[in-house]
């Protein structure tokens, strides 16, 4: 009888390798909580990357960051930051402007609105990041972490060294 993610994906045969079934475990998980978090935030108009974006701006403060960085910093990649920023601009939470040293280099910033829909956010999304994983102790959390750390890092660690 299937146990776990093989349930799960009614899967009738065993995984091909411990690999498998922990990449596709991820996956699902991935998609399980983006899914809860993109319930939530669309009580307040956002979708995961618009809400992503405007955390990043948040924290880079009133002098604002290049669509190149803001890019480096998305949790999942979005090959047009700036079309990302127009949308934001529309809405009146984020500002576009070119550098002042090179004209060719978009800045996004964070509208005084935008950091009010953001502290309205707060409190709501830190709870249902609490409710989703109220069933791990503290120990387990630390545990989930450093798995997923050492995970990325084997990765970018593969990237750099290529094919």
């Amino acid at each position: 009888m299937a146990r776990g993610l093989q349930a799960e994906l009614k899967q009738n045969i065993p995984f091909v390798s411990s690999e498998q079934e922990a990449i596709l475990g991820v996956m699902r998980t991935a998609d399980a909580l983006q899914s809860q978090i993109e319930e939530r935030l669309k009580e307040f108009g956002l979708t995961g990357t618009q809400y992503n974006a405007l955390r990043i701006l948040r924290g880079a403060g009133s002098e604002g960051l290049p669509c190149s960085e803001i890019g480096e910093r998305m949790i999942t990649r979005d090959p047009d930051v700036t079309r990302l920023l127009d949308r934001l601009q529309k809405m009146g939470f984020a500002l576009r402007s070119r550098g002042q040293r090179d004209r060719r280099v978009i800045y996004g910033r964070i509208t005084p609105a935008g950091l009010k829909l953001l502290r309205e956010m707060d409190g709501p999304v830190e709870k249902l990041g609490r409710e989703t994983l109220r069933h791990l102790s503290q120990e387990e959390l630390r545990q989930l972490i450093a798995l997923l750390e050492k995970v990325r890092a084997g990765n970018s660690k593969a990237e750099r060294a290529g094919p």
